[in-house]
């Protein structure tokens, strides 16, 4: 069974690509650079997917600075100290980001005959995005068999999200069960030049928030 995962180097992509291994999926991973600030992830991602032992790992260059409309792809200031829970859409959303990612994945995916897509969203710790929401995930699935020529043939593509209902702890958890590293990871939108973590960001927090409850130690801090 093959299966597209998009792979960003974050913990919560990381755990679901090692969920669908688990599951039996022969995995294809995709990297996008996209010109977000923290392009440290990328190295992180190629990490992981050799950890993860994929058949291939694609990175594509789709560079959304041009595009501007967020602090990930901008000289806007990343929000710092936000309660993650408060609510409204915060300036690291990067317009249509997920709609972009999971186009690639789908026109890769249709190229090897895999009917799967994996991806790492979640919509319980997180920061309000609305492309990570199972509303979005649903209309995309439909809209992949109506803009493919596989899906009008009768391919039924699926896209898999794992973690969407899971807390982060429950992600971490989850991933340490299957043996995986967390050391390889980066999560933080705002690393310094030495790529340590800001501790600040609402991705920094969530993580941070994570490892708390999951009763661990996060890797990255030692």
């Amino acid at each position: 069974m093959r299966a597209v995962v998009l792979l960003s180097g974050g913990l919560d992509s990381y755990t679901a690509a090692a969920i669908a291994k688990s599951q039996g999926f022969q995995l294809h991973a995709l990297t996008v650079g996209y010109g977000q600030r923290h392009g440290r992830e990328l190295e992180s991602a190629r990490l992981v997917a050799s950890w993860l032992g994929v058949e291939r790992h694609l990175e594509l260059e789709v560079d959304l600075r041009a595009i501007g409309g967020s602090s990930l792809t901008s000289d806007l200031a990343v929000p710092r100290d936000r309660d993650p829970a408060e609510g409204g859409v915060p300036s690291t959303y990067v317009p249509a980001r997920n709609t972009i990612f999971l186009s690639l994945a789908l026109g890769w995916a249709e190229v090897l005959e895999a009917r799967d897509i994996v991806l790492g969203v979640n919509a319980l710790d997180y920061s309000g995005y609305p492309d990570c929401r199972p509303e979005f995930i649903a209309a995309f699935e439909h809209l992949a068999t109506l803009a493919t020529r596989a899906g009008v043939d009768g391919a039924r593509f699926r896209l898999h999200t794992p973690l969407i209902a899971m807390t982060k702890a429950q992600i971490i958890r989850r991933g340490l069960e299957l043996g995986l590293d967390y050391a390889l990871t980066t999560s933080c939108y705002d690393p310094a030049s030495s790529g340590l973590p800001c501790g600040h960001c609402d991705s920094c927090l969530l993580r941070a928030k994570g490892f708390a409850e999951a009763g661990v130690p996060d890797p990255v801090r030692r």
